[in-house]
């Protein structure tokens, strides 16, 4: 009898415990939701293995649900988040931007619409799981072209400013993260922004068949003149919100002259109001044209960090301006002088460290052999007339009169330096930042150059139009200096060097197309040809 109230007992026990585990296990499962539903790394190979990436692509997905304990990412408890849809339409928007096809993907919007249609209870896992592979696969071999551009080392382009590092693990971290309609989460640059805003309205016009072709036999039109182009020109300044209203007639009238100027300002043509043969020229660029344009200048674009400097210069060689920038606004601007074609300006960013006033200017060993040695050899006299003057390594003067000159067909072993003073090559001021191109900004005694539209004319260095305004600016909180102090040293031929502090950045750059800052669209010619270098890059020409 004991024995059998013991077995009883010891069974009622077992009993008890299994039905505890049992309830516990309930209550676990019952818990389950979207937030906690994991893949397995078996799951990712698999998929991988039926459907082949670049080594790169896997590697990104693995790492990111790696730093995910491999939970999903665009599945929540209520089931698929907001960021699908989002990311779906900027997929769209890049294929209408810029006339690409490379992702759109069947799979990915037939399983979108199967979840969207369906019950969630009616989806099942390997549909979930397939989703959530194909949209984080396709993000990442989207993220690489479109937020970072061709996959070129950019040197290769003539473009020497770092191009920005961009880490898209962080970036789908916060793409998924947003549960709403949200579209700021390209990491990209304001400009690039801006000017895909503008490729917007020009695919538009493309869409409705572009711009009108204008003809004229007069070789100028202003206001008062009557000519039946000028119905074409109107109706082409209005497609470009030039001109505000198209009234349809023949006549130039004032209106049309201040549309006229407006697009010359934003082309970088002389601003007259008038029907010339280069404002015509540029008016019927093609929207086609346009559109490459810009396209060309967002793959630029794309390069550039997403954050630049509070404080900073920026030369745009194409557009010939210095602009300054304080505290992320336009301060003011400065015409410049930039490198010829042959001696074309450098692309590359750098740091303005030291201002000279009354500079010296040491001459580069190629100006001396094409331009000086072949006058020194008919006339020792040369730099003398020209306030030059040689140095040896050591620092020792040396008279011209003593070299032999014509035993040298290159490489003179000597320093040629022109002294400072009014007619120096580098004017009275010189910035320095130092770079391996030789190339810093200066003034210059040939003013008469700023007053031309194009304006490549030097051996690579960029001239300033107003160097003072330039030097006040960058002293502006250094109280050892002021306007007073500068102008009385400008006053001698002493060499003066201001150490600047902080550094502020410099960045030389080359771009045809752009959004300034007041919101309008500029073009400029590609003085050096590396647009259409670019461009075989972008459209396999």
């Amino acid at each position: 009898m004991n024995n059998l109230i013991y077995i009883l007992f010891f069974s009622f026990l077992l009993l008890s415990c299994k039905k505890e585990k049992n309830n516990e296990v309930s209550t676990n499962h019952s818990s389950q939701n979207y937030t906690d539903l994991f893949l397995e790394q078996a799951a990712i190979n698999t998929f991988f293995k039926t459907n082949p990436e670049s080594e790169n692509v896997v590697k990104e997905v693995n790492l990111f649900y790696k730093n995910r304990n491999f939970k999903y990412a665009w599945f929540n408890k209520n089931g698929m988040t907001q960021a699908v849809p989002n990311f779906q339409n900027q997929l769209l928007n890049y294929s209408n931007d810029f006339n690409d096809n490379t992702f759109k993907n069947a799979q990915l919007d037939t399983l979108i619409t199967l979840i969207k249609t369906n019950n969630q209870s009616e989806i099942n896992q390997k549909q979930r799981e397939k989703l959530e592979l194909v949209l984080t696969t396709t993000f990442f071999k989207y993220s690489q072209k479109a937020f970072s551009g061709i996959n070129k080392n950019a040197h290769q382009l003539d473009w020497y400013i770092p191009r920005s590092k961009k880490n898209f693990q962080v970036l789908l971290d916060s793409l998924v993260l947003k549960d709403k309609n949200d579209k700021n989460y390209e990491p990209i640059n304001y400009y690039y922004s801006k000017l895909k805003e503008k490729l917007r309205l020009y695919r538009d016009i493309q869409k409705k068949g572009g711009f009108p072709i204008i003809k004229t036999d007069k070789k100028i039109l202003s206001v008062t003149e009557s000519d039946s182009c000028l119905l074409e020109v109107k109706q082409r300044l209005v497609l470009s919100k030039d001109l505000n209203s198209d009234d349809k007639n023949i006549l130039f009238t004032p209106s049309l002259a201040a549309a006229i100027s407006r697009f010359q300002q934003r082309l970088g043509l002389a601003e007259n109001g008038k029907l010339d043969m280069k404002t015509l020229d540029e008016l019927n660029k093609t929207v086609d044209f346009r559109i490459k344009q810009m396209l060309i200048n967002l793959e630029r674009l794309r390069w550039i960090p997403l954050e630049i400097e509070n404080d900073y210069l920026l030369v745009n060689i194409p557009e010939y301006k210095l602009h300054v920038f304080e505290n992320k606004k336009q301060l003011c601007e400065t015409n410049v002088v930039v490198g010829k074609v042959a001696k074309q300006t450098s692309i590359f960013k750098g740091n303005i460290s030291r201002i000279i006033l009354n500079p010296y200017w040491n001459i580069p060993n190629s100006i001396i052999n094409n331009e000086i040695l072949p006058h020194l050899k008919r006339n020792s006299n040369y730099l003398l007339k020209n306030n030059m003057e040689i140095v040896s390594s050591t620092g020792k003067i040396i008279n011209a009169a003593t070299i032999k000159w014509h035993k040298y067909k290159k490489n003179v072993p000597f320093i040629i330096r022109q002294k400072p003073g009014n007619n120096n090559s580098l004017g009275k001021i010189k910035f320095l930042f130092p770079n391996n191109f030789n190339i810093y900004l200066h003034d210059t005694p040939s003013k008469e150059l700023f007053s031309q539209n194009q304006r490549d004319f030097s051996h690579g260095c960029i001239r300033v139009e107003d160097p003072k305004k330039l030097v006040m600016y960058l002293l502006r909180n250094d109280k050892k200096w002021n306007e007073e102090k500068v102008d009385n040293i400008l006053k001698t031929n002493k060499e003066t060097g201001i150490l600047l502090k902080p550094n502020i950045p410099v960045y030389i750059t080359y771009f045809t197309a752009w959004v300034d800052y007041k919101g309008d669209l500029n073009f400029r010619n590609d003085i050096y040809n590396l647009d259409e270098k670019l461009a075989k890059e972008i459209f396999a020409e």
